[in-house]
């Protein structure tokens, strides 16, 4: 089955610890809506706050994230899902959207040509 990565936007600085009550409600009830919409989960992670990223650019270091934004990426996982439009319906449903700020990214993992 592909798996498809969903990138979790946020208005920066992202902070996992500060998330209001109602996103983390959804949060909790998010596993079983993902897996009604027709997503299994395989993996994921949240980020520390962008405010704690540095960037690299040749061989210069920076503190923050690599670019300035509103929005910054503040998580990420993976799901199998049947097809695309699947996968967005099981994206589109996180609570994340409802935040001010709040968004995903939905794409398919490459997958290489068999030999």
């Amino acid at each position: 089955m592909p798996q498809y990565g969903i990138f979790v936007y946020q208005a920066a600085p992202a902070d996992p610890m500060t998330i209001s009550d109602e996103y983390a409600a959804g949060l909790e009830q998010y596993g079983t809506v993902m897996e009604e919409l027709g997503g299994t989960p395989t993996v994921g992670f949240a980020f520390q706050p962008s405010t704690e990223a540095k960037a690299v650019r040749g061989t210069t270091i920076t503190d923050g994230p690599f670019l300035e934004a509103k929005e910054v990426v503040a998580g990420y996982y993976v799901i199998e899902a049947a097809d695309l439009e699947t996968a967005v319906r099981v994206a589109a449903a996180n609570p994340v959207t409802k935040e001010p700020g709040g968004g995903v990214e939905v794409r398919q993992l490459f997958e290489p040509p068999a030999e």
